[in-house]
C-alpha cells in the first residue's frame, strides 16, 4: 500500500470576488480511484488555508507519492509546492489542464506528468511505482467510455464544513458540484477543454442521482452541475429530473446550458425538479463575432433560450466576452445593448483570455500566466494578456459600463429606462474616445 498525497493548490486571495467557489472534483475523483485500489490517500484542498498551514499539513503526511493538480490560474502555487516537496517524496506527479497542454514545461519540475483524465492513469503510475518498474515521464491513456464505472469523488476527504459555511455566507446556500457528463462536442475558439477534449460521454441518470444523495448527506443543499453543457441531451435531462422527483429529493440546482439545446418542455421539467438557475455562455450579441468565435449559435437563439428559461420561472445568468480579438466598438456596444435587453438575473462580463490549448492562443499569442500574477485590483481583476488592438483601459471601461447598466436596470425598476438613457450615450462616447 502506497501513501499518496493529492494537492489542489488554490489559495483564496484577500479580495476574492468570484461567485464560483466550489469543492474541486478532479483531485477527489483521482483520490477515490486510488483509494479503491488500496492506497492510503490524503487530499489537501488549500482553498481555506494559508501557504504555511498547507505546507505543514503536506509534510505531515509523509507521503511517498505526491500529485499536484494544475490549472492556468494555479501555476505559481503548483511550482512552489513542487519545490518544497521535491526532497520529501519518492515520486512527484503533475496533472490537470495545464500539464495536459504543455507537459514538457512540467517535466523539469516533476517526475511524471499525467495528461488527460487522471483516474486510471494515476492508478497505473502507482502500480508501476510499487512494482519498481520505470514510469514514463509523460503518461496518458484513452478516455473511459463508460463513466458509471468511475468511482464517485472522495468527498469525505474535502473540507466540506468550510465550503458549507462559505456557501451560506456568500450565496445563502451550501453548494457543491456534480459532473454528470464529460467533454463538449463543440469547438469554440476561446474554450480550453484539454482534459476531456471534444469527447462527449454521459453518466446514467440513476448513477448521477446516487452521487447527489451522497453530497446531500454531507450537508449540502444545492448542486451546481459542472458539465460543460448539461442540456445537450434533453431526453437525458428529463430522465434526471424524473429520477429526482421519483426519489422525493428536495434540493435546488443549477447548470450550464447551450442556447441551441434548450426548449420549453425541458425548462418546465427542470423547474419542477428543483432547478433554480441556468447559465448560458452567449459571449456576444453580434452574429459576426459569434461566427468568429466559432460559437455555432445566433443572437436570436440566445434571446429565445433566455426567454424560455425566464418563462419557466428559472433564474438566468449569461456570460459575455468584450473586445474579443477582431471586435470593434460597434460590436461591443451591440453586445452590451443585447445583454441589457435580456431578462437576466446574473451577468458575467470578461476580457478575452487566450488560454493554453485554445485556437485563440494560437491566433493571437500572449502570456496567460500574467493574468493570475497581477490579480487583486480595486474594482476589477482583469488583466490584458496579449497584444490587443485596444488598450486594457478601454476593455476595463467597457466591463464597468456593462456592469453599471445591468445594475441600473436591476435595481431602479421603473426609473431604469430614463436613467439608462442618460447614462448610455455619454459612456458610449467615452468608450469610443478611449484608445
Amino acid at each position: 500500500m502506497t501513501s499518496v498525497l493529492l494537492i489542489y493548490p488554490f489559495f483564496r486571495r484577500s479580495r476574492d470576488r468570484s461567485r464560483f467557489r466550489f469543492p474541486p472534483l478532479g483531485v477527489a475523483y483521482v483520490a477515490a480511484g486510488l483509494r479503491k485500489a488500496g492506497h492510503q490517500v490524503h487530499l489537501l484542498d488549500c482553498t481555506f488555508m494559508s501557504r504555511d498551514d498547507a505546507l505543514r499539513k503536506a509534510l505531515a503526511t509523509h507521503a511517498e507519492v505526491v500529485g499536484i493538480s494544475c490549472l492556468a490560474t494555479l501555476l505559481d502555487d503548483t511550482l512552489w509546492f513542487a519545490e518544497q516537496l521535491r526532497d520529501h517524496c519518492d515520486l512527484l506527479v503533475a496533472g490537470g489542464p495545464l500539464p495536459t497542454c504543455d507537459p514538457e514545461a512540467f517535466a523539469k519540475h516533476f517526475d511524471v506528468v499525467v495528461r488527460g483524465e487522471g483516474e486510471q492513469t494515476m492508478g497505473e503510475v502507482l502500480a508501476a511505482y510499487e512494482a519498481g518498474s520505470k514510469v514514463e515521464p509523460v503518461v496518458e491513456r484513452p478516455f473511459e467510455k463508460k463513466l458509471d464505472r468511475i468511482a464517485f469523488p472522495a468527498r469525505d476527504l474535502l473540507p466540506n464544513d468550510s465550503y458549507i459555511r462559505h456557501g451560506k455566507k456568500a450565496y445563502g446556500a451550501s453548494i457543491t458540484t456534480v459532473m454528470s457528463t464529460r467533454g463538449c462536442p463543440f469547438d469554440c475558439e476561446f474554450c480550453s477543454n484539454v482534459v476531456f477534449g471534444t469527447s462527449y460521454r454521459e453518466r446514467s441518470p440513476g448513477n448521477v442521482i446516487d452521487e447527489i444523495e451522497v453530497a446531500l448527506a454531507l450537508g449540502y443543499d444545492n448542486v451546481s452541475f459542472a458539465d460543460d453543457v448539461f442540456t445537450l441531451d434533453r431526453q437525458r435531462v428529463v430522465a434526471i429530473c424524473d429520477e429526482i422527483r421519483r426519489r422525493g429529493l428536495r434540493f435546488t440546482w443549477e447548470c450550464l446550458g447551450r442556447v441551441d439545446s434548450f426548449d420549453d418542455a425541458t425548462a418546465q421539467q427542470m423547474k419542477r425538479a428543483g432547478c433554480k438557475r441556468i447559465f448560458f455562455g452567449i459571449e456576444s450579441g453580434n452574429d459576426e463575432i459569434l461566427t468568429l468565435m466559432n460559437k455555432r449559435i445566433t443572437a436570436a437563439q440566445a434571446r429565445e433560450a433566455v426567454a424560455v428559461a425566464h418563462r419557466a420561472g428559472l433564474q438566468v445568468g449569461a456570460f459575455f466576452i468584450l473586445y474579443y480579438p477582431g471586435e470593434t466598438d460597434d460590436t461591443v456596444l451591440d453586445t452590451l445593448r443585447f445583454a441589457g435587453s435580456l431578462p437576466l438575473d446574473y451577468l458575467g462580463l470578461t476580457m478575452p483570455y487566450p488560454l493554453p490549448g485554445t485556437r485563440l492562443l494560437e491566433r493571437v499569442g500572449g502570456d496567460h500566466t500574467r493574468a493570475w500574477r497581477q490579480q487583486g485590483g480595486l474594482l476589477l481583476d482583469h488583466v490584458l494578456t496579449f497584444d490587443a488592438d485596444v488598450s486594457a483601459l478601454k476593455m476595463r471601461f467597457a466591463l464597468l459600463k456593462g456592469h453599471a447598466q445591468f445594475e441600473i436596470k436591476k435595481r431602479l425598476g421603473r426609473l431604469a429606462p430614463l436613467t439608462l438613457a442618460c447614462f448610455e450615450k455619454p459612456t458610449d462616447a467615452v468608450l469610443r474616445l478611449l484608445p
